[in-house]
C-alpha cells in the first residue's frame, strides 16, 4: 500500500490578506503565483516559473491580459491561452503568468478594462490585449458569444428582408 503525502504551502495574500490555497486540483496550475481574489502576486521567480530565486519580493500588480502564443502553425490566430500580466511595484519587472481555474473572472475582466487606459510595455513577444479584443476576453472569461450591435434604423430608411435558401 502506497500513501502519497502532499505538502501544500497555502499562503496569505500580502495585498488583500485572504488565504490562498495552492493545491493544483483547485487552481489547475502547477506553481500558484497570484491571489485568485485580488490577482496580485509577489515577485518570487527570477528566471522561470517556480524557481523562487528573486531577491526583490515586492508586490506585483495585475496590469493587463495577453494571449499565450500557440505553437500550432496553422491554428486559429487568437487560439492561445489567456494570460495575466503583472508589473513589480519594487523593481518594475514585467511577468506573464497563467490564469488559474479559481481566479475570479469579474476581477480579470476589471484588470483588462483598466489596462485599456494605460501604457503597458510587456516583454518582447508578448502582445497585451486591447480594446479590439473585448469580445474575445468576454467570451473566454464568461462564455459569451459574439453579438452584433446594429445602429437603429433612420426614419426614412427602407428595411430589406433577406432569405437564404440551400
Amino acid at each position: 500500500m502506497t500513501i502519497e503525502i502532499r505538502w501544500f504551502k497555502d499562503f496569505k495574500c500580502t495585498h488583500c490578506r485572504e488565504m490562498v490555497a495552492v493545491d493544483c486540483l483547485l487552481s489547475g496550475v502547477k506553481n500558484r503565483n497570484h491571489c485568485p481574489y485580488c490577482l496580485w502576486s509577489k515577485h518570487l521567480d527570477l528566471y522561470q516559473a517556480g524557481d523562487r530565486l528573486s531577491a526583490c519580493k515586492a508586490g506585483m500588480q495585475p496590469v493587463g491580459l495577453a494571449l499565450k502564443r500557440s505553437r500550432k502553425k496553422y491554428g486559429p490566430a487568437q487560439g492561445g491561452e489567456l494570460m495575466l500580466i503583472h508589473r513589480c511595484t519594487g523593481c518594475g519587472s514585467i511577468s506573464v503568468n497563467r490564469i488559474a481555474a479559481d481566479d475570479i473572472a469579474e476581477r480579470l475582466y476589471e484588470v483588462f478594462i483598466n489596462s485599456l487606459s494605460g501604457e503597458l510595455t510587456p516583454p518582447s513577444g508578448v502582445l497585451p490585449l486591447g480594446a479590439t479584443d473585448t469580445h474575445l476576453v468576454r467570451r473566454r472569461l464568461f462564455g459569451e458569444s459574439f453579438t452584433i450591435q446594429m445602429p437603429p434604423p433612420q426614419e426614412n430608411a427602407t428595411l430589406r428582408q433577406f432569405t437564404f435558401e440551400e
